[in-house]
């Protein structure tokens, strides 16, 4: 299976977008006035992208040690398990980096955050604070049906490929029956063709003599024979 199809390299192209997003906005947090409104609602931010992913980053890693299991199973080598496995280890060290910075600006963990904002007596924060609850769980959902997709998406495809694997044995085993059939035919045809050749051969000679033998009219008759000799054995080669 080609990279391009490769479920793996999918979600994780998915997830450095979401990282490299998460970057650039951590930059932002980083040149904004301490206790300033703006980096408040950054760290907000900040610390909701870092759920998202490290939560993505883990339903990777799962499927990296499933496939460890039987990697011939899913196409791939050790060295290819060493490389994705490399890979998530780093995206989880730059998201764990930018998490560790933000929390030391007051917000322990995402957890912390929401129930801060969950405490907030301004209903218009708690709502926001609902709000991004809400929208943290259906992306966490549609996350999650999008992995199974994949995967029953892929499951299928290799179903695809065995039943045609078994087609394809099928068909070569029913040429080769077939051919081998032809050549017994052939055979049994170059049997028949030598027998009639040296019957014709025989004849021959046979007529030979006697048309030394005989008159004028004789030979006539003989060539009518013949005719109607080679007429016979004409019909019973080809026709029997």
């Amino acid at each position: 299976m080609s990279s391009a199809q490769d479920p793996f390299y999918i979600v994780k192209e998915e997830i450095q977008e979401s990282i490299d997003t998460l970057q650039g906005t951590f930059h932002q947090w980083e040149h904004i006035p301490v206790a300033s409104a703006e980096q408040t609602r950054l760290t907000k931010e900040l610390l909701s992208s870092c759920e998202s992913i490290e939560w993505q980053v883990e339903e990777l890693e799962k499927a990296i040690s499933v496939a460890s299991r039987d990697p011939a199973l899913y196409g791939i080598n050790q060295a290819e398990l060493d490389r994705r496995t490399k890979w998530t280890r780093t995206a989880r060290t730059q998201v764990g980096n930018v998490k560790k910075s933000v929390t030391g600006s007051g917000y322990s963990t995402s957890r912390g955050m929401r129930e801060e904002l969950m405490r907030l007596p301004n209903t218009r924060h708690q709502d926001q604070a609902s709000h991004y609850v809400e929208d943290n769980d259906d992306f966490i959902t549609s996350e999650s049906d999008r992995q199974m997709l994949l995967i029953r998406q892929q499951d299928e495809e290799l179903d695809e490929l065995s039943a045609s694997v078994e087609r394809i044995g099928s068909v070569g085993l029913t040429i080769h029956d077939e051919l081998h059939t032809q050549e017994k035919l052939i055979d049994e045809l170059g049997s028949e063709m030598d027998s009639t050749t040296n019957r014709l051969d025989f004849v021959q000679k046979k007529v030979a003599v006697v048309m030394k033998k005989v008159s004028a009219k004789g030979q006539m008759m003989m060539i009518l024979f013949l005719i109607v000799l080679f007429i016979i054995l004409f019909v019973l080669v080809f026709f029997t």
